[in-house]
């Protein structure tokens, strides 16, 4: 497929309005790119994605799956670079900094300028440029794209910046204006054409006739939006009814709403109780392999956040834990608490001293100590557990934790390593009681889970609810600051918050107290990098970063754009391990005011 059919497609798309025509040209765009003849000239080599994988992942603003932690590596200034040196030899970086400070959006800028025919590195491309601005030689195709950004991917050590922006240099130096466009936003992870994982899937379903409800179960154990579109293509339902979890292969995490224990029982008639730990979540990977000649082990363990980075080198001890305690293949989901000498749980700040450590671990390691607490078992012994209850899961991790030299009957819960408890009852009264021990022994609460409940990866639902002690807390997107004064002058001192409304963010108030001086400085140096505009005290923030916020109470308020404030809003803490997307809703601030 030529890049420009594809930039076309998507310029398309950009400009329809309506969900259900962007699911019908998302199809189209899959179905041509899945035809056969074009597959025989577009095909890589053995391993390599397909032109329709490619185009899948492109859609979306990807260029690898959603599981591989690959990344192009490459920040906007590299990006404007590249685009100047295509540009010509009177436009620089700077220039293409301040078009985008006029314009707003890095696509546009790109398709401003006319590219082709300069020296370098495009020189090589062959051929000369056309009226357009673009290569003539045939045009660039989604697969040359592709293999170049893997190349720019790979680039690594001295001098790779350099050649990164070489290679993007290449790739503009071909581009017509509207292949520049979408390419500098595949690039920068800026697509925002309106297709989101919901759309390509039931382009998917439409595109190969085969069931939404079968590529849906397909994209949960693989993750890979381009996988599953070819499977769909070439292999119908049984293709995609084969995908299983792979072990190394993250998976979204299932994910928990606010609820509450009246809520529960009336919908379950008991409820699944564990504790809520104050950690970062984690998703373990874990395959024993054979023993070498020499008895050495051939263990392959991997660590993944929720976000699905993989965070091994960051946390040897849970690496060391798997090793030490898991005989069979095993992918588990948890937690990693920091500890304290004594083993007393550490607030959640300490552990993100650990968790995106790249150097100097074992330092880390010395002054802030981590463990994983294991709350469900997604396979195990080569058996995917997703579809099965809550209970079995739990029981089956318990088997895991326990170990085949054990005897798992004789074993006391309390006493495995590593396993987070799992009460069942339908008593209010029990409830409270699990709620006040996990207080007491430092956490932050309990989780409410449906027993009978399957897991669902990538899914926010009413069968797990998370219940907090004390106030009521929401996940804002901060989407402006204020400066402070005095002596706090050169700290962002007062917080705008807002949550999601479909595919904008409403604000909902300011918060600027539970903030020490100390914190203050390190939120400044956090958000500083996002700040959009500043005008007097007042700053605009892109939406970046979460805040967790606790509050008394929700009210009806014409100064906010949501229609409702936070009265008492009090800062909880940063939301590292969640994006904007992630963030709560207006449906839910709606909701938590009803109640």
């Amino acid at each position: 497929m030529e890049f420009a059919t594809f930039a076309d497609r998507a310029g398309t798309i950009d400009a329809e309005p309506a969900d259900l025509e962007i699911v019908a040209h998302v199809r189209e765009l899959l179905a041509e790119a899945g035809d056969e003849s074009e597959e025989r000239r577009s095909s890589g080599a053995a391993g390599e994605p397909q032109t329709l994988e490619i185009v899948a992942r492109f859609a979306q603003g990807r260029v690898f799956p959603a599981w591989d932690s690959t990344t192009l590596d490459i920040g906007p200034s590299a990006c404007y670079e590249a685009i100047a040196r295509a540009a010509g030899t009177n436009v620089s970086s700077d220039d293409v900094e301040d078009r985008l400070a006029e314009i707003g959006e890095i696509g546009d800028v790109a398709a401003s300028y006319d590219f082709g025919g300069q020296q370098g590195l495009g020189a090589f491309t062959g051929g000369g440029a056309d009226d357009s601005g673009g290569d003539s030689s045939g045009g660039l195709t989604v697969r040359e794209v592709y293999d170049t950004l893997e190349e720019l991917a790979a680039a690594e050590g001295s001098g790779s910046q350099d050649r990164k922006v070489d290679l993007l240099f290449g790739l503009f130096n071909r581009c017509s204006s509207e292949e520049a466009r979408y390419l500098a936003r595949i690039v920068l992870s800026e697509m925002r054409i309106g297709v989101g994982e919901g759309t390509v899937r039931d382009a998917i379903a439409a595109a190969f006739n085969v069931p939404e409800d079968r590529v849906e179960r397909a994209l949960q154990v693989s993750n890979d939006y381009g996988q599953v579109a070819r499977i769909a293509r070439d292999e119908g339902v049984d293709g995609l009814d084969a995908l299983d979890l792979a072990v190394g292969r993250p998976v979204q995490a299932m994910l928990a709403q606010a609820g509450t224990v009246t809520e529960a029982l009336e919908e379950w008639e008991e409820t699944g109780v564990e504790w809520k730990y104050d950690g970062a979540r984690i998703q373990l990977h874990h395959d024993p392999g054979d023993s070498g000649p020499a008895g050495e082990s051939a263990a392959e363990t991997r660590v993944f956040s929720r976000n699905m980075e993989d965070v091994t080198e960051a946390l040897p001890e849970v690496v060391e834990f798997a090793e030490e305690t898991l005989e069979e293949p095993a992918i588990l989901d948890g937690e990693v608490v920091a500890i304290d000498e004594g083993g007393s749980p550490l607030p959640f700040q300490e552990v993100l001293k650990r968790f995106r450590r790249k150097h100097d671990v074992a330092k880390a390691r010395e002054d802030v100590s981590v463990r994983p607490v294991f709350f469900d078992c997604l396979h195990a012994d080569g058996e995917d557990l997703l579809a099965d209850p809550l209970t079995v899961r739990h029981d089956r991790l318990r088997s895991v934790l326990v170990g085949a030299d054990s005897d798992p009957e004789s074993a006391d819960d309390e006493d495995i390593e590593g396993l987070s408890l799992l009460w069942r009852t339908d008593d209010p009264d029990e409830i409270e009681s699990i709620d006040a021990d996990a207080l007491e022994a430092g956490h932050e609460g309990i989780m409410l889970k449906d027993p009978d409940s399957a897991y669902s990866p990538g899914r926010r639902g009413k069968h797990w609810r998370k219940r907090k002690p004390d106030v009521e807390t929401l996940d804002c997107v901060v989407t402006g600051a204020e400066w402070g004064e005095g002596r706090r002058a050169t700290f962002l001192g007062t917080f705008e918050l807002s949550v999601r409304a479909g595919d904008t963010l409403e604000t909902v108030g300011k918060v600027a107290t539970g903030i020490t001086d100390e914190k203050l400085a390190e939120l400044t140096e956090l958000l500083e990098p996002h700040i959009a505009a500043e005008e007097g005290q007042e700053v605009d923030l892109e939406p970046a970063v979460v805040f967790e916020v606790g509050y008394e109470e929700i009210q009806s308020s014409p100064t906010y754009s949501s229609g409702y404030a936070l009265r008492f809003p009090r800062f909880q803490g940063v939301r590292h391990d969640k994006d904007p997307d992630d963030a709560d809703s207006l449906e839910r601030l709606e909701r938590l005011r009803g109640h």
